[in-house]
């Protein structure tokens, strides 16, 4: 019997077969340059599946919007976030929404680490992400650039009759790397959830510098609808 049963496990390592990696799936309402909404101009729906580990560290997060009043959501990106918040796109068209673009990082493993168990606590936030940026709502990427982003983080406590939810705030710069050498400044109220340990609502305005012609501010809300776990 000894011997059937480690035939058995042989074939078995053989054949290439492993279960497949658990993968978390959120769903996140959101709003651009607007609240956050079920219907509405600038509002939607944008789903996020992780899954991994990878070899090096990094999970993949693949993300789609589907914007509100539209036939078919936008194109899926898919990208590497590390542990400290480094967002990669390595895959074509290597774009992230400006939806995307705030939540991704947010997502690492190890971005609220700093926080303390009250929930009042600050800290710094440096990572770096790679990738096209979609300009506005346009569904276009343009050429990949690399970003680096700091953020100072300040835990605000717990929220009055919300449970285990913390209030973070945070106080950041982005400036791109080569190109036009953009930069922009963000402001973001988070709010975390500790036993979920991922944000459950987000608020993040980005002004840009230089100033655009049309608009100089991206503000992007999100809120939780959905968090679930499955098999790829």
């Amino acid at each position: 019997m000894k011997t059937i049963g480690l035939l058995l496990a042989a074939l078995v390592g053989l054949s290439g077969q492993a279960p497949a990696p658990a993968v978390r799936h959120l769903v996140y309402e959101f709003g651009y340059n607007t609240k956050a909404a079920s219907a509405g101009q600038g509002t939607g729906t944008t789903t996020i599946d992780i899954s991994g580990p990878v070899a090096d560290g990094g999970v993949m997060v693949s993300g789609t919007d589907f914007w509100w009043n539209t036939v078919r959501p936008r194109a899926t990106n898919t990208c590497e976030v590390y542990p400290n918040g480094n967002v990669s796109c390595s895959q074509t068209p290597y774009a992230l929404s400006p939806i995307q673009l705030t939540l991704f990082p947010l997502l690492a493993h190890n971005f609220f680490k700093g926080l303390s168990a009250n929930g009042k606590s600050s800290w710094q936030r440096s990572y770096h992400v790679k990738a096209a940026i979609v300009p506005g709502a346009s569904g276009f990427a343009g050429q990949p650039y690399t970003w680096n982003c700091n953020y100072s983080l300040r835990g605000q406590g717990p929220i009055a009759n919300a449970g285990a939810l913390i209030l973070v705030t945070a106080q950041g710069t982005l400036d791109q790397q080569s190109g036009r050498y953009l930069k922009a400044t963000s402001k973001q109220r988070i709010v975390w959830d500790p036993v979920l340990k991922v944000p459950a609502i987000v608020n993040d305005v980005r002004t840009h510098i230089p100033m655009r012609s049309v608009y100089s501010n991206d503000s992007i809300e999100l809120k939780l609808m959905k968090d679930s776990k499955s098999k790829t």
